[in-house]
């Protein structure tokens, strides 16, 4: 019967005329796609999409929450770290994750009502905003003892309240009075709850550990898993209703916004890539950690994962959704990822320790994320 398979098989893949076709296994109901505009942000849209589901998963209520509010208070802790390390650290507008869970925990969170952050029409721009951010603290950690006053860290402030607006104190929602605290609370997300989970054989397996990236300026920590085992946790998650975050790679040439969707083709030369089926490169945990460790796979764009599907041939694809608006985009802003892709091309993930139904999660007592 297996070879019976295998001859059916290839002349499907070498015929270049099946077109693909999901199977849905567990699709996730989520928010809108949003747009992060010219900004650096998808740290936080991404990782504010994965709360949102998570308050739905725990209240069954749909929140749209402020992506904005974090991004303020991240560029404000950057900003102290980048100064009082004198330079000798990340200011940039990139994040990871467990920077938005972080703020919940130091600030809360608010609906988009209460803080838009100042969209233009629904668009955001940072590009020279950031700009004038990174020169003020520039000039206070090169020099220091000539530049630093004891308001410099007010001044700042004052300049992201010019930007973003005011932070709330206090907010109504569902008709209800509210602190960025007793929302999150009343919400029910506390940051102990979400575990970072990676997968790199450079790096001991089953322990937490520091990935070095450059936009990790708060040394959060990860729980290493052998590859299998970091995927297993993530299908088993998206079948039992949990949606993750996802940090990813999507610089490569097959992954593609305009087609929704992301493969690693056998074949880089194919024409038939994204216009029907093709064979995929097998990835192994010596194939991922070498992409990683010659930066070929780097941290640079960071999605949601909110479905498990399957192909024509049941090959195991995830259903992502990205923060680039969906006008004119394949899958209405959504990626399909294959799951060699994943394997591949993914940093880490992060989901509500729930969502792991696994041996590991013993372990979790273990994590020190700050």
């Amino acid at each position: 019967m297996k070879k019976i398979l295998l001859i059916l098989l290839i002349p499907a893949f070498a015929s270049a005329q099946v077109s693909y076709q999901f199977k849905e296994i567990n699709d996730v109901e989520t928010t809108n796609v949003k747009d992060q505009g010219k900004t650096g942000t998808c740290w936080s849209f991404s990782t504010t999409s994965f709360l949102e589901n998570e308050i739905y998963r725990i209240n069954k209520k749909w929140i749209d929450l402020s992506e904005m509010y974090f991004v303020k208070y991240v560029y404000q802790d950057k900003a102290f770290n980048y100064v009082y390390r004198q330079g000798n650290a990340q200011f940039s507008e990139g994040g990871l994750s467990h920077d938005v869970i972080n703020m919940v925990e130091k600030y809360g969170m608010v609906p988009q009502q209460s803080f838009t952050g100042k969209a233009t029409n629904g668009n955001y721009n940072h590009e020279n905003v950031f700009k004038d951010f990174k020169t003020y603290v520039d000039q206070l950690a090169k020099n220091p003892k000539g530049n630093i006053t004891s308001t410099w860290m007010n001044d700042f402030t004052t300049k992201l309240d010019t930007i973003f607006g005011k932070s709330p104190v206090n907010f109504y929602a569902d008709n209800s009075p509210y602190t960025p605290k007793s929302f999150a609370e009343e919400m029910q997300i506390q940051a102990d709850n979400y575990v970072t989970i990676t997968s790199f054989n450079f790096l001991p397996y089953n322990e937490f550990v520091t990935l070095s990236l450059p936009d990790n300026y708060s040394n959060g920590k990860a729980l290493n898993l052998p590859l299998n085992e970091y995927m297993n946790v993530i299908e088993d998650a998206l079948r039992r209703g949990f949606t993750l975050a996802l940090d990813a790679d999507v610089s490569e040439k097959f992954f593609s916004a305009k087609h929704g969707m992301a493969l690693v083709p056998e074949d880089e030369n194919n024409p038939a890539i994204f216009k029907s089926l093709v064979p995929e490169k097998n990835i192994t945990e010596e194939i991922r950690a070498n992409a990683f460790l010659t930066f070929d796979t780097t941290d640079d764009h960071l999605m949601h994962i909110v479905g498990l599907y399957s192909d024509n041939y049941g090959n195991k694809f995830y259903k992502v959704k990205n923060s680039w608006g969906s006008k004119n985009l394949g899958n209405n802003g959504y990626i399909m990822m294959s799951e060699n892709y994943l394997k591949y091309k993914s940093i880490s993930v992060l989901l509500h320790k729930d969502g792991v139904n696994y041996k590991f999660k013993s372990q979790f007592a273990k994590s020190n994320k700050k």
